[in-house]
């Protein structure tokens, strides 16, 4: 494995996960009435392994994304993001111990509260220990 990962796994997380969810902010926000809600998704690891930068760059940077850009969104619109660890559910069905992971239904509460709350330019990590 590269040192830092591969460049094609850096720039295809940066263009699908960042790039993509900031450009959907772009694209959706002005159509939304006042009101109107974005929670985009980050994520984040519980300690640093062997090829994990991208990840964290990645996400690190769609925090800042909604950071700086919920001042910019159009007026009563909010922009918020959630940032589960590893979900219980799925590490299940990859055969690793679901122990270690948050519920589904927990990541799940935290996006509903997200949307129907009030809280603008936040990132809500959920199971973060």
């Amino acid at each position: 494995m590269p040192l830092l990962g591969s460049a094609g796994e850096f720039w295809e997380g940066l263009r699908e996960k960042l790039i993509g969810q900031a450009d959907l902010v772009r694209r959706a926000a002005p159509l939304l009435s006042r009101g109107g809600s974005i929670t985009l998704t980050s994520g984040y690891f519980e300690t640093p392994v062997r090829g994990s930068v991208p990840g964290h760059v990645i996400n690190a940077g769609l925090e800042a994304f909604v950071y700086a850009a919920a001042p910019e969104m159009p007026s009563g619109v909010r922009l918020n993001a959630v940032s589960p660890g590893w979900v219980r559910e799925t590490l299940r069905a990859l055969g690793e111990n679901p122990a270690r992971g948050v519920p589904a239904a927990e990541v799940a509460r935290a996006y509903v509260d997200l949307v129907e709350g009030t809280e603008h330019g936040l990132t809500l990590a959920v199971g973060a220990p």
